[in-house]
């Protein structure tokens, strides 16, 4: 049986899906990408921004799903220019600590809202 998680101190789903999906004990989260929850308006400033906002609106989704970022147990993370990887990456590092969930991170064409980052996570509750 499949639960919705829903939570204002994340962006709302734009479509037919839910922000995040509990179900078998794991939280599956949609991907998150950097709009500030409280007024709706993209972060649009440097990469590092846009990921701290990104993952700071993952961390409010699991919180809100009675979960953490120590809980997560996997992360993709979706790119829009590979050359910023380093610095996702230090951003990232400050929100997850080690044993570090398994990650991938992948270069796409486009992201929503010509976004430079993109996040999702999979948790346990």
């Amino acid at each position: 049986m499949k639960k919705e998680i829903r939570t204002e101190k994340a962006p709302g789903a734009i479509g037919p899906y839910s922000q995040a999906v509990e179900a078998g004990g794991m939280i599956y989260t949609s991907g998150m990408i950097p709009i500030d929850p409280e007024t709706g308006e993209l972060v649009t400033g440097s990469v590092e921004q846009q990921a701290k906002q990104a993952i700071s609106n993952l961390k409010n989704l699991l919180e809100a799903a009675g979960s953490s970022m120590d809980k997560v147990v996997k992360t993709v993370v979706f790119i829009s220019d590979m050359e910023d990887f380093a610095k996702i990456n230090k951003v990232y590092g400050e929100y997850f600590a080690q044993p570090y969930p398994a990650r991938s991170c992948v270069q796409v064409a486009r992201l929503p809202k010509d976004v430079a980052i993109e996040i999702e996570a999979i948790a346990e509750k």
